[in-house]
């Protein structure tokens, strides 16, 4: 069995980090790309089709409970005449909030003859490596990784004896009634609309779901909620805490992201119908849900963001602004999810702190439940799947999983996985858990002694196998750097990737504006597996502040690749133990803030106040010769900008890490023995 133990390094000023393992650091013996057997997935997915032909319902009208009608497209397969097959069929169901017509127009490009097919190769052929524009690439990569199909419409499920249901969600494209955003009600149309595709004449009564993103989070919702014709979900990027994800993050609003998606939905909703204008059978209530609340949720994203005072927050911007109902309305039970399950995620996606926990909660055998994280942001899942060395396409997964659970076919996907992790630093691996057996929490201390690794940084400190007699004062002020760093990236969905590895995969323009602790050279491969929680005795000059903190993998060439990132409203610093973990020692695995009006409290200043920084879980494993490294930041925009009261009680000011071996700071490592 494996040790791991923390011992000095003389090399570093007498005190630094090296991890030494005494058994090899290696995964399981598995294949991550699924060898012989997902070769036959993807050559079922790449064959002939059963049917020529996919024939088309349009604005097909499905009507909920309340009166609303929904809109839907059904897609059936045809023969070469078109005509759709009498055959009852299983059903995949997509439910968006983005218009059918984005699907649509994605599946369109993709069947245009002689065209789509080269443009969408030389995409993916894109290779800007060793250039400014490498970032290019890795967003490119997933036009071929299958996830094209996974939003829109994969019509080699259709042609291969499948029926596709895309519906547009109650108050956006087609659909009547009041964007609900995941609400109850909105819940509640999925278990309806599940009804109503079983009980079609087209159907055999069988309906699995699947989606990217938005559509991924109503699949494990209506899981969550048990309909008896939902057999199988497979959802890409799903969440179930949307407040500490993306909307709230440590308190701070995921400004890259929330404000233009919001923008974006909002905008959509009020593209009409225009054959139905043409043909004189527009719909007069669609048009008046609409005016009736034309920018939903954008004036509570303003009040926040403008407010300078709690006082000035309206009650029903804070319902959004804080953890309370409106949220747990919105959280799946995942422990409620008894169909099979594929998730998708990856470790900088803006969901990345829900997928695993959705994997763990599922109460589901391993097999029948599966997990994989990609290295990729959320605009690009799937990313090189379907090339040597990486998973299957998402779409031939799907194609499998479906044919799995649906049509009882044995093709051994639930012999794949179960946990398929890209491990930073490595590559793709197979496991039969996250985190990793073997994972245990460990302390690992700052240390003021420079490690004589980052003078390009606000201040070079160490990582320490124990706390020392240290009692400096590191002062650390707000600055834009975080623009240009894998932060920027992950908070506006990937985007941001354009600027580069210089940017994403390499933290030392970023780290100009931080407090650095960097351990010495690990001598073995050391493995990280799961949450890691970040510990600072910090002292404000006023009564509120922010604070960043990301764990970074540094390469002999001093580039510093962030691996995990977290942040904290000072403020908002109360923990919510009932969502977190602690590990042996009793320290906090992944500090989970309570993120309510109620357990605010602001900061004297000058006085000396412990925050606990959880960083989101992730896989890694740092080479020999590497080391680790913790940045600490007072701003990273626009993945976080704090809420206007907190950001008027920060002024700004610069902000100061107390080190004292009495109040230790430290990071709460979990180390892979």
């Amino acid at each position: 069995m494996g040790f791991l133990r923390v011992v000095r390094s003389a090399a570093v000023l007498g005190t630094a980090l090296t991890v030494l393992i005494g058994a090899a650091a290696t995964p399981v013996a598995a294949d991550p790309t699924g060898g012989a057997a997902a070769a036959a997935w993807t050559a079922a997915a790449d064959a002939p089709p059963q049917y020529p032909q996919v024939a088309i319902d349009w604005d097909v009208p499905v009507t909920m409970s309340d009166g609303t009608v929904l809109k839907a497209n059904v897609y059936r397969p045809a023969d070469a005449q078109g005509r759709p097959v009498e055959t009852d069929l299983p059903t995949v169901l997509n439910i968006t909030p983005y218009t059918k017509l984005a699907g649509n127009l994605i599946d369109s490009i993709q069947q245009i003859p002689g065209v789509s097919e080269p443009v969408l190769d030389f995409l993916a052929g894109l290779n800007f490596a060793g250039t400014p524009f490498d970032g290019i690439s890795e967003l490119t990569q997933a036009v071929d990784g299958g996830g094209l199909r996974i939003f829109g419409v994969n019509r080699n499920l259709v042609q291969n004896g499948y029926a596709q249901v895309v519906v547009d969600a109650r108050g956006t494209g087609f659909s009547q009634g009041t964007w609900d955003v995941l609400g109850p009600r909105e819940q509640q149309d999925s278990v309806e609309i599940i009804d109503w595709i079983s009980r079609q004449p087209w159907s055999d009564g069988a309906v699995g779901m699947s989606g990217i993103s938005y559509s991924a989070i109503n699949s494990v919702q209506a899981a969550a909620l048990q309909p008896p014709a939902l057999k199988a979900i497979f959802p890409v990027e799903p969440s179930t805490d949307l407040l500490r994800d993306i909307v709230g993050t440590g308190g701070a609003l995921g400004v890259g992201f929330m404000p233009l998606w919001l923008v974006l939905v909002n905008a959509l909703k009020f593209v009409p119908d225009v054959q139905s204008v043409l043909q004189g059978r527009f719909d007069p209530a669609w048009l008046q849900s609409r005016l009736d609340d034309p920018a939903i949720l954008v004036p509570e994203l303003i009040n926040a963001l403008t407010a300078p005072t709690i006082d000035q927050v309206r009650p029903e911007t804070l319902s959004v602004a804080q953890d309370g109902q409106f949220y747990a309305d919105r959280s799946a039970d995942a422990t409620a999810v008894t169909v099979p399950t594929l998730l998708y995620g990856g470790w900088h996606d803006i969901f990345t702190g829900s997928v695993p926990r959705i994997y763990d909660d599922i109460p589901l055998q391993p097999g029948s439940k599966q997990l994989i994280m990609g290295d990729g942001y959320h605009v690009n899942p799937g990313a090189g799947f379907g090339r040597p060395g990486n998973p299957p396409r998402l779409d031939a997964l799907q194609r499998a999983w479906f044919d799995r659970w649906l049509e009882g076919i044995d093709n051994g996907i639930e012999n794949y996985g179960p946990v398929t992790l890209f491990q930073q630093g490595g590559g793709w691996t197979t496991t039969s858990q996250f985190p990793r057996a073997g994972a245990e929490s460990q302390r690992v201390y700052l240390s003021a002694a420079p490690s004589g690794t980052a003078g390009h940084a606000r201040y070079d400190g160490s990582l320490t196998e124990a706390p020392v007699p240290d009692t400096a004062r590191l002062t650390v002020a707000p600055g834009l750097r975080g623009l240009c760093s894998r932060d920027a990236a992950l908070g506006t969905a990937g985007a941001a990737a354009i600027l580069g590895s210089v940017c994403t995969r390499d933290s030392r323009f970023a780290e100009a504006e931080a407090l650095t602790f960097t351990g010495a050279p690990v001598t073995a491969p050391t493995q990280i597996s799961g949450a890691t929680n970040v510990r600072l005795n910090t002292v404000l000059d006023r009564p509120d502040g922010f604070w960043v903190a990301t764990l970074n993998d540094v390469a002999p060439d001093g580039t510093s690749t962030p691996l995990t990132h977290g942040a904290i409203t000072a403020s908002l610093r109360a923990i919510d133990d009932a969502r977190s973990t602690r590990s042996a020692n009793g320290d906090y695995v992944d500090a989970t803030p309570a993120l309510t009006l109620e357990t605010r409290r602001t900061v004297v200043p000058g006085e000396p106040t412990t925050v606990d920084i959880g960083l989101l879980p992730t896989d890694a494993v740092i080479q020999p010769g590497h080391r680790l490294r913790l940045d600490v930041m007072a701003a990273s925009v626009p993945r976080y900008l704090p809420l206007g009261p907190m950001l008027a009680d920060s002024g700004l000011a610069p902000q100061h890490i107390q080190l004292d071996p009495t109040r230790p700071s430290f990071v709460n490592v979990p180390f892979v023995s």
